[in-house]
């Protein structure tokens, strides 16, 4: 049965066309003649049975329906084009593990032990985007999600399996300038220092300090940030004391760029977890993959 489906070239043409609001432009884009873009909307415009485009003074400009069948063909090009590069990059593999992950534990902790996969199945390929919250796998083209969460917040995604991988201790750290002869303060002196933020755990600090039993006004003050990398780059430059996970910033302090400010770390409630969905019979990547991933996590565990 013949699908109703434009041709391919002339979603791509609309596509232009509505994103630039010009035939011309959309014409210089695709290397073609407006009088050939030009037709290829008309073309799209009679299969539809409606107008996309209405003459402006200046050109065109898409109609109600038009801006909205744009978004639509736009997304639906890009996942092609999408799905189109992902099959060009697993020729020859075994296979790709569609991957979303939050980002600073993909930086700075996953990516670099990839060489370590790479070396053992040199065949798999790993694709990584970057989610912070739980989705639908079903309305995704991913594999497995890297996620952050507490073991309620995992038991509570719906339709997933989950593999606890790394355990979250956080700890002040800062740039070696706000130490005073490079000695550790303690919590008391941390209460009276500038905070950096991490706006996605706004109590972070409130905790730590309550774990401390240590009374701190202003716990919930400084400026915010992010991604642990930002709140991270702002300690290296000297703003203020970060509370991170030590193991996302492993490389900082080993290079000196950041300093333990006082070494009480707090085991958060948070931890890392591989997410899969349910499902009868896994990609043989996926599973070798999370083999993998557990080994890389054992030294973490404790």
């Amino acid at each position: 049965m013949r699908r109703k489906i434009p041709a391919t070239h002339t979603l791509l043409c609309f596509e232009a066309a509505a994103r630039h609001e010009s035939y011309t432009r959309a014409a210089q884009e695709l290397a073609l003649t407006q009088s050939a873009v030009s037709r290829q909307v008309a073309a799209l415009e009679a299969y539809l049975g409606q107008a996309l485009f209405t003459r402006t003074r200046h050109g065109v400009a898409l109609t109600p329906r038009g801006r909205e069948y744009a978004a639509q063909v736009a997304e639906r090009l890009l996942a092609l084009e999408r799905d189109t590069l992902n099959a060009m990059s697993t020729q020859g593999t075994q296979g790709a593990v569609h991957l979303a992950a939050v980002p600073t534990f993909a930086t700075r902790w996953l990516i670099p032990r990839l060489p370590q996969l790479a070396a053992l199945h040199p065949d798999i390929v790993v694709h990584i985007e970057t989610r912070t919250r739980p989705f639908m796998f079903a309305e995704t083209g991913f594999d497995a999600a890297l996620y952050a969460g507490t073991p309620e917040q995992v038991a509570n995604w719906a339709g997933t399996q989950a593999t606890l991988l790394v355990h979250e201790e956080v700890l002040p750290v800062c740039a070696p300038a706000l130490l005073t002869d490079s000695t550790p303060l303690s919590p008391q002196a941390v209460a009276q220092m500038p905070l950096l933020q991490q706006s996605t755990r706004p109590f972070g600090w409130s905790q730590w300090f309550d774990a401390m039993d240590v009374v701190a006004p202003h716990a919930l003050s400084g400026p915010r940030y992010e991604l642990f990398s930002m709140t991270a780059t702002a300690a290296i430059h000297g703003l203020g004391i970060a509370l991170v996970p030590r193991l996302l910033v492993e490389t900082e302090l080993a290079r000196g760029d950041l300093v333990v400010a006082c070494e009480q770390p707090l085991r958060a409630e948070r931890a890392y977890y591989l997410v899969t969905p349910l499902r009868d019979q896994e990609p043989a990547a996926l599973v070798l993959f999370r083999q993998w991933l557990a080994t890389a996590a054992q030294p973490f565990h404790g």
